[in-house]
């Protein structure tokens, strides 16, 4: 006496049945059912980044323009904010240049060459992401003070100013380009050297252009850091108007002052700056990818 397949075994046959159907067909895809998780995902990540990016730059923002372009332009044109702001800028450029080639170098020996105590150097990397920025300038104002062990001293100064930034920068460009170093193909540059290409030549038409997006991104994320540095600077800097005052610093004191409109001026003169040169790298890579 034959049995009949429960329901459940003959859907069960019936799905695995058009699934060999459609496998074996040419040309044709299975396309997986949609359960709309994709609309949730970006509806959560969008209300997360309004609530804690969008919505508080946009309150600095409007603070800084309420009262009008000329308003504004007064209030970061004032001697003392202007200063503060030519230095920030002006220090911030410096280490992103420095950066740029002492963080690629420093990627380069991580990833190329094996020496003892690698490892320890490796995570010294990360120190000042995880220090307290503070902290970081009671550190340099110890070592480069007017008491410093080393007889160096730097502070309040704007050489200490560029060390303090450079302190908390580094990082940036190390941690992008060294992942990129891991990653690249050494069958390349042996082929290059195989036909004949010199050290310098695989570099420069290998490796190098291999490596200009992340050492750009890692620039650009330097600058923007050093821009808005305040804790590493306040300490060693001694906060001396027209001399070694930042422009975090300079807001800080506005802030102190109640005169929140200016603070809030300068800060958007800052996100301004930082937005114009994260875009600006933004166009030299996508232009660098269009010609090769």
């Amino acid at each position: 006496m034959s049995r009949r397949p429960s329901a459940s075994r003959w859907r069960a046959r019936s799905l695995t049945t058009t699934t060999e159907k459609a496998a074996a067909a040419p040309g044709r895809r299975i396309t997986p059912p949609s359960w709309g998780g994709t609309a949730v995902g970006v509806g959560t990540a969008t209300i997360f980044l309004s609530a804690v990016v969008l919505i508080p730059l946009g309150a600095v923002l409007w603070k800084g323009t309420s009262q009008g372009p000329a308003a504004f332009w007064d209030a970061i044109t004032t001697p003392d904010a202007w200063a503060a702001l030519k230095l920030t800028v002006a220090a911030s450029l410096v280490v992103a240049l420095i950066n740029l080639v002492m963080g690629t170098l420093i990627a380069w020996v991580l990833v190329r060459d094996s020496f003892p105590g690698k490892s320890l150097v490796d995570l010294l990397i990360d120190l000042p992401f995880a220090l307290p920025t503070i902290v970081a300038g009671l550190v340099l104002l110890t070592l480069y003070g007017t008491d410093s062990p080393l007889g160096v001293s730097l502070a309040y100064t704007r050489a200490g100013v560029v060390v303090a930034l450079l302190f908390v920068t580094l990082p940036f460009v190390v941690r992008t380009v060294q992942p990129v170093l891991l990653e690249l193909d050494r069958e390349m540059e042996q082929a290059a050297a195989s036909l004949g290409a010199g050290d310098w030549t695989v570099f420069r038409r290998i490796i190098l252009p291999n490596l200009v997006p992340a050492m750009l991104t890692g620039t650009a994320l330097a600058f923007t850091r050093a821009v808005s540095e305040f804790g590493s600077t306040v300490l060693i800097s001694g906060n001396v108007p027209f001399k070694t005052q930042v422009a975090a610093v300079h807001i800080f004191g506005q802030i102190e002052s109640d005169n929140t409109a200016a603070a809030a001026a300068t800060s958007t003169a800052l996100l301004v700056l930082s937005l114009v040169f994260l875009l600006g790298i933004d166009l030299v890579r996508r232009w660098g990818a269009r010609h090769g």
